[in-house]
């Protein structure tokens, strides 16, 4: 299953080149000389590498299971059921970090521009209250007391 994981690794690559414009490879090169200089580019470098990590112990886990399955047809021994839960809990460890990187490189994801930021809202809608706080008076109409109340 190399050839999937290669294809995961790949787009994410390459949604990194096109984000920074550079190779891959250049990118790491640059981080790797200054981390402080470009902190997103340090951020998404990092977690691609545990990205990468993710995917390599998924791979081995997988070939692993493979391995098991390919020898004794029939139910799953104890053996076989850890390792099929091995290649789940690598899958979600990838996952997790995949979804990082996805967020890392989305400018437009909630919380990059700022605290309490909202995806398409304005500072003055972020501010207003959700619903109106008085009842409006209709045009023409006084305002006329409840039974019982003085003023």
């Amino acid at each position: 299953m190399p050839e999937i994981s290669q294809d995961v690794l790949g787009v994410v690559a390459e949604r990194i080149e096109d984000r920074f414009e550079m190779p891959l490879a250049d990118l790491r090169r640059a981080v790797a000389a200054a981390p402080q200089a470009t902190p997103d580019a340090t951020s998404v470098v990092r977690w691609y590498g545990l990205l990468a990590e993710s995917q390599d112990a998924l791979d081995t886990a997988e070939d692993a299971l493979v391995a098991a399955l390919g020898t004794e047809p029939g139910e799953l021994d104890d053996a076989a059921m850890e390792l099929a839960h091995r290649v789940n809990t690598a899958v979600a460890a990838r996952d997790g970090r995949a979804m990082v990187v996805d967020y890392l490189l989305d400018p437009l994801a909630p919380g990059k521009r700022g605290p309490g930021a909202w995806r398409g809202a304005t500072p003055a809608a972020r501010r207003a209250p959700a619903l109106p706080t008085l009842a409006p008076t209709p045009p023409g109409t006084r305002s006329v007391p409840a039974r019982g109340v003085t003023r």
